[in-house]
């Protein structure tokens, strides 16, 4: 049985075991016609990238399969119907070389093209970027197509996250770091601000994530037996800072599913603090005055959005096999709203006091 597993949507992973009755056949062939709706064209795209491995190694798209071998393919997604246009959106750039970059992503800048999104994005920006490059080194004809195997994103976090992102410049880093994502071998860390206190410093969220029955633009915790679709999900978290009705918490992912913070999070009872399509901007926690309440959405007129940043990122380099590791300040809204709360509780202790 072929299995799959998607990350942040941008690729789909297929694993599967080979039978032990099965006669040699090209590994094209074999996954054309065991993985539905794939054509062996796009099975062969992925051979050339090096995204089709047997064993854990790459093989070409030729390569005959034996009985009882391990298959893995990293798939992009199918082209969409539309072309990236350079926009002069600035970026902040935290590190380039020739086979990658790290950018540090604004909130409120959506990453990928869809869903009423088709301009003003994160790639519109990079396809400026890398025009910009291009005319440097006398190129006239440079042109970014959201589907380019030779530049791509990675992963990606929400329009109303902010923190790191790393996109690939070659078909090869996209392959290899794609894979370590897979793989799980990254190294992730988001702060967020959540409602409500802890008794402990830090715990282990695992609840399988699918789209909400009725609301299919949120997602939710489901049992495998309630939603044989919901794909697992790991959070780690612990407390970095206790607050009076909220606290700050560093978040580890095991696993990179749409929205899974937020998800996860509000499913123990703790919202992210202003995260609208969870909860997070009803007054979860504290003392029902009237001063009170305007001070809560003061914090959410500081900081309009989910308090989400990305802020570490670890990974191997695809080229040089460098273990490289990012860690980026709290965006200005972030850091707004966490100080706000922080005079919050130091008044508090000098009034009890």
């Amino acid at each position: 049985m072929v299995e799959a597993e998607e990350q942040d949507e941008l690729f789909v992973r297929f694993e599967c075991v080979v039978d032990k009755g099965q006669t040699p056949v090209r590994v094209d062939k074999y996954l054309a016609e065991h993985i539905p709706g794939t054509s062996r064209s796009r099975v062969q795209a992925a051979a050339d990238s090096g995204q089709v491995l047997v064993n854990a190694k790459a093989v070409s798209s030729s390569y005959k399969i034996k009985p009882s071998e391990t298959i893995q393919v990293l798939l992009n997604h199918e082209p969409e119907d539309f072309t990236i246009r350079p926009e002069n959106i600035p970026l902040d750039i935290v590190y380039e070389d020739e086979d990658l970059l790290v950018v540090n992503k604004p909130a409120g800048l959506v990453v990928h093209p869809g869903h009423g999104n088709y301009e003003h994005t994160l790639l519109h920006a990079l396809a400026w970027h890398f025009e910009e490059d291009s005319k440097i080194s006398r190129s006239q004809d440079f042109k970014i197509d959201v589907n380019d195997p030779n530049i791509g994103l990675v992963h990606r976090i929400d329009k109303d996250t902010s923190g790191l992102l790393l996109i690939a410049k070659t078909a090869e880093a996209k392959t290899k770091l794609g894979l370590q994502f897979f793989n799980h071998t990254t190294e992730r860390t988001y702060n967020a601000l959540v409602w409500g206190t802890f008794d402990e410093d830090e715990g282990t969220i695992d609840g399988a994530l699918a789209r909400d029955n009725r609301d299919r633009t949120i997602y939710r915790v489901y049992s495998l037996e309630d939603n044989p679709l919901a794909k697992t999900a790991v959070t780690h978290y612990r407390v970095l800072e206790r607050y009076p009705y909220v606290t700050l918490v560093e978040c580890r992912l095991e696993t990179g599913r749409t929205h899974q913070i937020r998800v996860h999070m509000a499913h123990i009872g703790h919202p992210l603090f202003a995260d609208e399509k969870y909860g997070g901007t009803v007054i979860r926690k504290g003392l029902r005055t009237q001063k009170y309440a305007q001070y809560i959405q003061n914090c959410f007129a500081l900081c309009p959005r989910q308090v989400l940043h990305a802020k570490t990122l670890g990974f191997t380099h695809p080229r040089t096999g460098e273990r490289m590791h990012f860690d980026s300040p709290w965006a200005p809204d972030f850091a707004a709203v966490i100080e706000k709360w922080r005079n919050y509780q130091m008044n508090t202790l000098n009034t009890d006091n």
